[in-house]
């Protein structure tokens, strides 16, 4: 009987659909507990850049005013998240085979291909954000040679980090990325949530009307672009997106459903399988959204009050303000811990995510057989090894972590538009329409597909220098 995927160099593949892998799908919420674990990644990728940085500095700036935005962002792309990965049940193919099919094309490329590598290449300088905002925190934990934001100090916690990532993550086992990601988003969702519930009983205390107040909709002028980054990168983005389809498969979603043979008991297998997704999506959502909301409240109760917004690499000595002048100075510590958490937790999952969705890129222009377990297997290690030196290497020339992780909500917004397009066309061209969602789920994917176009026809707009209003 197949239990949790292995590693990409054991004699099972992952991505390999056989009749002897085929199991029956649990049909309550508690039996499928033992089955989540693609979520729980997601989440880890999610809360760490978006929510403790982009999200605390959006707070900061904006104060209560676009709570809405929060809630919206994190919310309105789920839908588009459970539609595509209904795809990749259905069908076992990896999504960017799947965006690649979607016409123009020029050759083997397709262009949301060519979107996704530009996406790609600015969330190489995000990540190289996240990086050095972990390694500021470690920093100031344990200061190397004096002085916790100097130069010698950040360049060797770095580093040390950056092999560190590449030494746990090497063998990319699925089982050793799902446990570490749950561990670790267990931790920063009680230290978090447990923090911002306790304001109320603080000189930052936060009331009904302050919470009413970021309810109506509305951008206040000046803060339009860290917006945008904001509604990019909080909740689920497009290449967190695009790696659940991966965690999917890894998993065994599609695998336990089998191969694509038209039957009706392989449908119902399925749809079964599918609905499993649903709680895993669902119950990330959850986790995302406490952690997404704790980190605004928190920017926006007492950072924004003192006119404190978080930048450069003194990011994180503003950022321990929510704790220390909430609780006093001992709470530095804990939120030091706690970012460490929160900010390795999306190196965690990040970096296992990128370099399957670059060695399925790369496979697309020729350079590798998908198919060949072995093949992809080198390519992800190789990709493990390389983009944590690439991330590493732009936050030393660079050194500004906020900017770098809006950069990356802004290209994330932008590529949304493009697996937008890929969903509907997916599901349209190659999902099994008996696996469709039902009147109310296609709604939403409506709903949600239009909120995230309008987002890239603005972002695009303003990017090139139109304003509004």
């Amino acid at each position: 009987m197949s239990t949790y995927a292995e590693s990409p160099d054991t004699q099972r593949d992952p991505y390999a659909l056989t009749a002897d892998e085929i199991r029956e799908p649990p049909r309550t919420w508690r039996a499928s507990l033992r089955f989540f674990g693609p979520g729980l990644i997601v989440s880890a990728s999610v809360v760490g850049s978006g929510e403790l940085i982009a999200t605390t500095a959006l707070g900061a700036e904006a104060g209560f005013a676009i709570l809405w935005l929060i809630i919206v962002s994190t919310f309105v792309k789920v839908a588009v998240q459970i539609e595509l990965a209904r795809w990749t049940i259905s069908t076992g193919q990896p999504v960017m085979t799947g965006c690649n099919k979607v016409a123009p094309r020029i050759g083997r490329i397709g262009w949301i291909t060519v979107l996704w590598l530009i996406m790609a290449v600015a969330k190489l300088i995000q990540l190289g954000g996240v990086i050095g905002a972990t390694a500021t925190a470690c920093s100031i934990l344990a200061p190397v040679g004096g002085d916790p934001l100097g130069t010698t100090s950040l360049a060797v916690w770095t580093v040390a980090l950056a092999a560190a990532t590449i030494v746990l993550l090497y063998s990319n086992h699925y089982s050793l990325i799902e446990r570490g990601a749950a561990a670790l988003v267990a931790i920063f969702v009680v230290i978090t949530v447990v923090i911002a519930a306790g304001l109320p009983f603080t000189p930052f205390a936060y009331g009904t009307s302050d919470v009413l107040s970021g309810l109506s909709f509305g951008i206040p002028p000046g803060v339009v672009g860290v917006a945008i980054a904001a509604f990019g990168i909080t909740g689920i983005g497009s290449d967190e997106i695009i790696a659940y389809q991966y965690w999917c498969l890894e998993k065994g979603y599609a695998r336990w459903t089998g191969p694509a043979d038209g039957s009706d008991a392989r449908t119902k297998r399925a749809d079964g399988w599918i609905r499993v997704m649903y709680r895993d999506a669902l119950l990330s959502w959850v986790v995302y959204t406490l952690a997404t909301l704790a980190f605004f409240v928190m920017g926006a109760a007492v950072l924004h009050p003192q006119g404190l917004v978080p930048e450069g690499n003194g990011m994180l000595t503003t950022l321990s303000r929510m704790y220390t002048d909430t609780l006093g100075n001992w709470a530095g510590v804990l939120f030091l811990i706690g970012a460490i958490a929160v900010l390795g937790s999306t190196l965690w999952a990040s970096l296992p995510s990128w370099a399957r969705v670059w060695t399925n890129t790369l496979a697309l222009l020729g350079v590798l057989d998908w198919t060949d377990q072995r093949a992809r297997t080198r390519w992800l290690r190789i990709f493990t090894v390389a983009l944590p030196i690439t991330w590493s290497a732009a936050y030393l020339l660079l050194s500004e972590p906020v900017v770098m992780v809006q950069v990356g909500g802004i290209s994330g917004a932008l590529f949304l538009v493009g697996v937008v397009v890929a969903v509907w066309y997916l599901r349209n061209t190659e999902t099994d329409p008996r696996l469709r969602g039902s009147r109310a789920f296609n709604a939403a994917l409506v709903i949600s597909s239009a909120a995230i176009g309008l987002l890239g026809v603005y972002t695009l707009l303003t990017t090139v220098g139109v304003e509004f209003g």
